[in-house]
């Protein structure tokens, strides 16, 4: 049998069982996806030691949320929102990585491995973020475009922090690639705007009939703009939300977020499966003290600085603890500048090793309080259960 196939149909009966027992025993779906990762995967039985290839899969799920996000928003509130929120992004980037920094003085690290620690704590997991967060609840909107805001100025940092370890920043064309994003994301943007109002548009209207058709060109559009995106030196996810922006006035809108959900729901279980097979309990035994302080350390820091900076900005208490919590985990981002970093002889293992492990952690802890606490796609309860 096809080794793709085979793990399909391992991924998702095992977590048929186990969503099952959790939700006889009320817990949050994300527990049994999560552990079945853990239990399939290398840490565990072994029957697919190849989490890379769903990882890649699941990838594709954040893409479909973005572009279902950015249906979801109207260009100009969310323009206003950016505003509103990058003194927000800038501020709390600064003061994460304070903490990374101090805490990783305290335990024993010094120079450029500190810097990089400090460096890694900043961002918020994109993946998470998105994919806990409802989609089309309109009393959710607010909450959702402030979240999309941070994290999108996130995203154009990561890109600069990347572009600096790993050399080119300084190479003989080192200015046109630091350059070239910040110019590319209002090129792009006016671009698809210009795209979708004198030809998609069009398209949509003359076949609107045939479902079928509108489906396919929304993912075209999605992917599409996600490939051009990714290379004028953006990422993939800047792209597919930059689509579902450009379509959000669009009568066709709603039609086409309301059926893309059940692609939404496929990933989200392939990316948490991705997420619980990446956990290597040697890994967490090797560093296990200092990356439980200073996950703890980035797990009560985050909320409290998001709320004390929110509502500095006039954001309400509710919202702003809410957010706090949602952006309350370090990023994949983290992950890939501790790799770079490693390459590139900046840090040791054993500091790549903390930085995993921290975000392990925190991926795991703040993904379970955001499912307890603020109404997601795969709540606890009616009452926070939130497509």
């Amino acid at each position: 049998m096809d080794p793709l196939i085979t793990s399909f149909f391992l991924i998702f009966a095992a977590t048929a069982v186990l969503a099952t027992l959790a939700l006889y025993t009320r817990q949050p779906l994300i527990v049994a996806y999560i552990s079945v990762g853990i239990l399939l995967g290398p840490s565990g039985a072994s029957l697919i030691d190849d989490p890379s290839l769903i990882s890649s899969i699941a990838k594709i799920g954040i893409i479909f949320l973005l572009f279902l996000l950015g249906l979801d928003m109207q260009p100009a509130k969310l323009i206003n929102t950016l505003k509103n929120t990058s003194v927000v992004a800038f501020a709390s980037c600064t003061i994460f990585f304070l903490i990374g920094y101090a805490v990783s003085q305290l335990l024993g690290f010094v120079g450029n491995e500190s810097v990089v620690i400090g460096i890694a704590m900043i961002f918020s997991s994109t993946i998470i973020g998105i994919k806990l967060l409802p989609t089309t609840v309109l009393h959710h909107r607010h909450t959702g475009e402030l979240v999309i805001s941070l994290l999108l100025l996130q995203d154009l940092i990561a890109i600069i922090v990347l572009l600096v370890l790993t050399g080119n920043i300084m190479e003989s064309d080192g200015a046109r690639k630091l350059i070239q994003p910040l110019l590319s994301l209002p090129v792009i943007t006016l671009s698809a705007v210009l795209f979708v109002r004198y030809i998609l548009l069009g398209l949509l209207s003359r076949f609107d009939s045939f479902h079928e058709y509108i489906f396919l060109i929304a993912i075209a559009w999605c992917l599409g703009l996600a490939e051009i995106s990714e290379r004028a030196g953006l990422s993939m996810e800047i792209g597919a939300f930059i689509a579902g922006i450009s379509l959000a006035t669009s009568p066709v809108a709603y039609y086409i977020a309301e059926n893309l959900k059940p692609l939404r729901d496929f990933f989200l279980v392939l990316f948490f499966f991705s997420l619980g097979a990446s956990f290597q309990l040697d890994l967490l035994a090797e560093v296990a003290v200092p990356s439980a302080v200073l996950a703890s350390c980035i797990l009560i820091s985050k909320p409290i600085v998001f709320r004390i900076l929110l509502r500095k900005v006039s954001e309400s208490e509710s919202t702003s603890w809410e957010i706090g919590y949602r952006l309350g985990q370090i990023s994949e981002f983290s992950l890939l500048i501790a790799f770079v970093a490693t390459t590139q002889a900046i840090i040791s293992q054993y500091a790549s090793h903390l930085i995993q492990a921290t975000a392990i952690i925190t991926f795991l802890i703040s993904s379970y309080l955001v499912v307890m606490k603020y109404p997601t796609p795969i709540g606890t309860s009616d009452k926070l259960r939130r497509d």
